[in-house]
């Protein structure tokens, strides 16, 4: 049986749609409203029960604090080792991230793992390309002010990830304790995305941007964790290219960056 964790989130949701009708997959969500999905959250330890469960699709639950984040992981990987689980496939963060404060919850949970009695593959993902419509949109002005510089981002089609999510989930023992590099292969900056949706770019500060976030009812964790996602893209850490991977394990040509990002636009 293979469980999945946050089908309710983006990324889980796009592997629930694909998997849902097979009798052999659990959907695993806070608040299971239909056949196939079970109870799982892990801000409830006690109430974490994965017997009979081969093979568990772990979604980072992210957007929380560090320890939060730290605990919800470390829940689930425990109940997985009392259970016997036999595998764990685990969406982390891309390697070229480790200057996102949201970075440390992700290597403490593969350091985890990587202790733990589990059999694991550990899926290192991009920031995805619809992130970049959120940070970085035209503005009714027909200007991208995002402070992003002259850096850029290997940004991957959220669609892609599921697509590889769901491939190494269906056969985890091909990618046995695998650490995967999963980003885009044509790196997006301020001038692509301008040229591609007719907009002008005119980057702003960090501190305007962070003037913009701080509105009411913003969480205090997530205005630092963006301004510090523009900053690193400004800085030309998140620019380097898949070399292969992502091509190797989908089972069609990855989705252009660009596409996904103006889809996003649109919705």
């Amino acid at each position: 049986m293979l469980l999945i964790t946050g089908t309710s989130g983006a990324l889980g949701s796009l592997i629930a749609r694909q998997l849902a009708d097979r009798p052999d997959v659990l959907l695993g969500t806070r608040e299971p409203d239909g056949p196939g999905q079970v109870r799982v959250d892990f801000d409830d330890p006690e109430s974490l029960d994965f017997s009979g469960v081969d093979t568990l699709l772990l979604i980072s639950a992210g957007y929380g604090e560090d320890d939060q984040v730290i605990a919800r992981h470390g829940a689930a990987i425990t109940a997985a080792e009392q259970a016997g689980v036999g595998h764990v496939v685990y969406t982390s963060l891309a390697g070229a991230g480790d200057h996102l404060p949201y970075a440390l919850p992700h290597r403490w949970t593969e350091r985890r793992l990587r202790e733990s009695s589990l059999t694991w593959t550990v899926l290192r993902n991009g920031l995805y390309a619809e992130l970049l419509a959120a940070l970085a949109p035209p503005g009714p002005d027909g200007l991208i002010t995002a402070p992003l510089g002259e850096g850029r981002l290997a940004a991957v089609a959220r669609e892609d990830l599921a697509d590889v999510a769901v491939r190494v989930a269906l056969a985890p023992h091909e990618h046995a304790g695998q650490v995967y590099e999963l980003v885009g292969d044509q790196p997006l900056g301020g001038a692509e995305l301008a040229a591609a949706t007719g907009a002008r770019y005119a980057p702003g500060t960090l501190a305007e941007a962070r003037a913009a976030l701080s509105g009411p009812g913003s969480p205090a964790y997530q205005v630092p964790m963006l301004v510090a996602t523009y900053s690193t893209i400004a800085a030309d850490f998140l620019a380097t290219p898949d070399t292969g991977t992502l091509r190797h394990l989908l089972p069609h040509t990855p989705r252009p960056a660009l596409t996904a990002y103006k889809s996003a636009l649109s919705t």
